[in-house]
């Protein structure tokens, strides 16, 4: 049974940092490209960020480039997701989420989410 199951989430005050974890379960995480998704209270899912399966070509929406680092450790199954100079508009759920393949296109799996609130 394929399982993501994200943590690391919290409150945390403007211009700090907070590192999201996914652990996945159930399949071989090196086969597959990751994603990370958020949702801010009131509006739709927005894609943050996205790494592909070897590791080597990451990509980040404007809205957080320069300020946030995907990664992938694929010996513990874990993808992550480094957020620094944290803002209060990055107040959202966050969910990692596994591509079909491994190159971006349609997702399979989601976890439940984790809650990052940015408030001073």
């Amino acid at each position: 049974e394929v399982q993501l199951v994200e943590s690391g989430g919290g409150l945390v005050q403007p211009g700090g940092s907070l590192r999201l974890s996914c652990a996945a379960s159930g399949f071989t995480l090196s086969n597959y490209a990751m994603s990370w998704v958020r949702q801010a209270p009131g509006k739709g899912l927005e894609w943050v960020s996205g790494i592909n399966s070897g590791g080597s070509m990451p990509s980040y929406a404007d809205s957080v480039k320069g300020r946030f680092t995907i990664s992938r450790d694929n010996a513990k199954n874990t993808l992550y997701l480094q957020m620094n100079s944290l803002k209060p508009d990055d107040t959202a759920v966050y969910y990692c989420a596994k591509y079909q393949g491994i190159w971006y296109g349609d997702y399979d799996y989601w976890g439940q989410g984790t809650q990052v609130t940015v408030s001073s």
